[in-house]
């Protein structure tokens, strides 16, 4: 089962945040974005005005769906945006200019919901007007300490020394986090999710890594955040405790990890998927197919990383021949973030079981329209 990401886009009022959630819907490009808003304002999609009434669910005209939610209705929408009937792809949560983020956060890391996956706590901050939104608000700082991402945002407002004084302040208040600058909220949606591309027959696929390492789109004149890109591939395995050290101990900026791992010996039936988010670590085991060429491939994506020196230090963590054999117990360190699978639901005893009364409708939650959900 394929899990979809849940980001939470959180920052002071008037830093951007729906600017930015608003270039991420136009540049989607076919991805299906589900959108939750914990606030009383609106999104703005083109030419249409989502009224954040709360408890409303409203079908956007390009494949999204935007609910303005209260924060204790969280899981209840979950459940109805991670339908398979939905159909999307990633899930932004865009949290009130006056919410506190890591409440959010820690509701999407305890969700039972087996079909969501974290996607990380997107930070964003006015450059003009930082020293007195700090001001203000003196919980800025905390925000930006738990952050995996954080947007400079509105950097044409200032100039390139002021631009640099407060970069370089955020950065350090974010710690291991990605900081990026951007004007109008311009961040490449490729930064925190993976654009759907077309297959031949039409019908939409996830981005492989080759399309991800090599597509590039301008779409106008404003500039993106840059970020970069590393892809890797290996042909031995990986050396389970030398990788988790790399991974523990990944840089400052690496914002996202994802691929598959092949650990050999150590675990000769499964390969790993590996997912990672700021400073959020999963692994998924799933048995090797049969035939199935077993490789480690990995995309690493952040902003201002050496490429090289961490292209060269996964080189480090393969295993270079019978000399170099993990030892015992060398995947228990892997095996502390793997989830715990969700247990089934115990049978329901006959006699408790309703007589058929025929078919019933499903209409979500209250106050949600059934035919919200496409």
């Amino acid at each position: 089962m394929q899990q979809i990401p849940v980001v939470v886009l959180a920052g002071f009022l008037g830093s951007g945040k729906t600017t930015l959630l608003n270039h991420l819907l136009r540049s989607a490009r076919g991805t299906r974005v589900g959108v939750m808003v914990n606030d009383f304002g609106s999104i703005e999609i083109d030419a249409m005005t989502v009224a954040g009434q709360v408890g409303s669910t409203v079908s956007l005209g390009n494949g999204c769906l935007c609910c303005a939610v209260d924060a204790s209705e969280l899981d209840t929408y979950l459940e109805v945006l991670t339908r398979p009937s939905s159909r999307l792809d990633v899930i932004v949560i865009e949290a009130s200019g006056l919410a506190e983020p890591q409440e959010l956060v820690r509701m999407i890391l305890a969700s039972d919901n087996e079909r969501v996956v974290y996607g990380g706590l997107v930070e964003v901050v006015d450059a003009a007007e930082f020293d007195a939104t700090r001001e203000r608000h003196p919980e800025t700082d905390r925000h930006l300490a738990i952050a995996d991402l954080v947007v400079v945002n509105k950097a044409d407002r200032v100039g390139p020394d002021e631009l640099r004084r407060v970069h370089t302040a955020v950065a350090d208040l974010a710690g291991r986090a990605a900081v990026i600058d951007a004007a109008y909220g311009r961040v490449d949606p490729e930064f925190l999710f993976d654009r759907a591309a077309r297959t031949d027959g039409g019908g939409p696929r996830q981005l492989t890594f080759e399309d991800l390492d090599e597509l590039h789109v301008v779409e106008d004149a404003h500039p993106h955040a840059a970020y970069d890109t590393v892809s890797f591939t290996a042909d031995e395995p990986m050396h389970p405790r030398r990788l988790l050290d790399l991974l523990d101990s990944r840089p400052e900026g690496l914002y996202r990890i994802k691929g598959f791992v092949d650990f050999g010996a150590a675990d000769p039936a499964n390969r790993y998927t590996l997912h990672a988010v700021g400073r959020f670590l999963r692994f998924y085991p799933e048995p090797w197919q049969r035939g199935e060429q077993r490789l480690t491939q990995l995309v690493l994506i952040g902003a201002g990383t050496n490429g090289e020196a961490l292209r060269e230090a996964l080189h480090g963590c393969r295993v270079t021949g019978p000399q170099d054999v993990p030892e015992e117990h060398s995947m228990w360190g892997v095996l502390r973030y793997v989830p715990e699978p969700v247990p089934d639901p115990e049978p329901v005893p006959d006699s408790e079981l309703l007589p058929d009364s025929g078919p019933v409708l499903d209409s979500g939650p209250a106050g949600a329209p059934a035919e919200a959900v496409p």
